[in-house]
């Protein structure tokens, strides 16, 4: 039994029954109005819809309104249109105004169905996604952490309650995960919020100046040393001190680090006294520490002082149901930034983000993203306007695909392609402007790829592209 209400909008009798009785024999709760009219005051009632199915064309209010009105009266109910055949375009437009999917007539009950059981899949998740937003990022004000895998709510999970200690956390994971935005986390919802947050990337210091950089120097310490300089650590008085990279760090600084671990005690470099440093430490790599203290690369005695709680964030590749939420989040947040109009990637472009394994995780997700929002000329972004080798991880299928299957399924990939553009032409009797709306693509791309097929469909092509 499926859950959720559906309001059918269809001055027609026959066929908005026939629609009650299709929903209501799958489960749904479903409401009707035989009008525009009577479907935007069900709407501006008490009623929360889940799904409005509504026909295009009606007398006085028709479609458009219904989907206009339907947003304002609550963003997250999805919107299936049923159009014919000569009105595709404004039913192209309406999706480009919010409405989920649209169906022509004439359809098969199941058709539609399919449609909106995805439509209300959509929702629920949105509203889950909308909760669990709310609940993390007023309590623990999380900013930037996106997703709502299971992997990703254990990772928040213990963010947020290691914040409240003291304790020395290690946060593992590859380059581009993430990794600063936990540590920020964490500092940012501890008692030492007020006090300062100090990034070092020991990856990124000249090792004959890290000592100096992480502790500072006294004057004439060493050539070039013409004045006192104040360490990175005395820097994180009172707060935060996160050691990016920490793998990268030389011997002499690691017996450096330990013993500031021991008693908070750190020495610059060509001083005679000690001074003391009141800062939570927290350390982050991409390598393998256990293997590098077995290389003799990383002393043991330190491994253990950082090693105290772990944090570890998995690689994008292992958590794919979060990379639609990042796509929305980025692309927000990026449009913002460039000052460009509305952006949406089609559904094919969507696929190849979910079927890529993003070697630079989310720090390449973001950067793909803006390259493709800049070089954009519409408003739709299709998946040949991304970079090789994204857009050669292209997958008609509605699903991602499985690591396991991964390498089977990319070498066959040319006639998955070539299979579905087959089907669609069939189905639409050889429409490519249909066929591209469908498969996500431009004409001008879907007519390049019946080339290469050689595809002869079985119906006349129409709107064939000039040569």
């Amino acid at each position: 039994m499926e859950e959720g209400r559906i309001l059918v909008v269809e001055d027609q009798d026959a066929m908005r029954e026939s629609l009650v009785i299709a929903f209501r024999d799958e489960g749904y709760q479903v409401d009707d109005a035989a009008s525009g009219e009577d479907a935007i005051q069900k709407l501006q009632s008490n009623l929360v819809y889940d799904l409005v199915v509504t026909d295009l064309k009606m007398k006085k209010v028709d479609g458009l309104e219904v989907l206009k009105v339907a947003k304002t009266a609550n963003p997250s109910t999805e919107v299936v249109l049923i159009t014919a055949y000569g009105t595709i375009s404004t039913a192209v437009q309406a999706i480009r105004d919010g409405a989920y999917d649209y169906v022509t007539k004439p359809f098969r009950h199941q058709e539609i169905l399919k449609v909106a059981k995805k439509a209300i899949e959509k929702k629920s998740l949105k509203d889950r996604v909308r909760y669990l937003e709310g609940e993390i990022r007023d309590k623990y004000k999380f900013e930037g952490i996106v997703g709502n895998s299971n992997a990703i709510l254990e990772v928040l999970k213990v963010t947020s309650n290691v914040s409240r200690t003291e304790s020395i956390v290690l946060i593992t994971g590859e380059s581009g995960t993430g990794k600063e935005l936990i540590a920020r986390a964490i500092h940012y919802n501890s008692p030492r919020k007020d006090g300062p947050f100090v990034v070092i990337n020991c990856g990124a210091l000249p090792e004959n100046l890290q000592e100096s950089e992480l502790f500072g120097h006294t004057k004439g310490a060493f050539t070039g040393a013409i004045r006192d300089k104040v360490g990175l650590f005395q820097q994180a008085q009172k707060g935060t001190i996160f050691l990016d990279e920490i793998g990268e760090t030389l011997p002499s600084t690691q017996v450096k680090l330990l013993r500031f671990l021991q008693d908070g005690e750190i020495r610059p470099v060509g001083g005679n006294k000690p001074m003391y440093v009141d800062a939570r430490i927290i350390t982050a790599t991409n390598e393998n520490l256990e293997k590098a203290v077995e290389e003799g690369r990383f002393r043991k005695d330190l491994f253990y002082r950082i090693n105290v709680i772990r944090i570890h964030l998995p690689p994008l590749k292992e958590r794919r149901e979060d990379i639609p939420l990042l796509v929305e989040y980025f692309l927000e947040i990026i449009l913002d930034k460039l000052k460009r109009g509305k952006r949406v990637f089609s559904k094919e472009a969507m696929h190849a983000f979910t079927n890529y394994n993003w070697p630079g995780n989310i720090r390449e997700l973001q950067n793909i993203i803006e390259r493709a929002v800049a070089l954009s000329k519409s408003e739709i972004i299709n998946a040949d306007e991304l970079p090789i080798p994204i857009n050669e991880f292209t997958s008609l299928s509605e699903n991602p695909i499985d690591d396991k299957r991964k390498s089977y399924i990319v070498t066959t990939l040319a006639e998955q392609e070539k299979n579905a553009i087959i089907e669609a032409l069939n189905k639409y009797g050889g429409n490519q402007t249909k066929v591209s709306q469908i498969l996500g693509i431009s004409t001008t791309t879907l007519w390049r790829k019946i080339k290469k097929y050689k595809i002869k469909p079985q119906h006349e092509i129409i709107d064939k592209p000039d040569n």
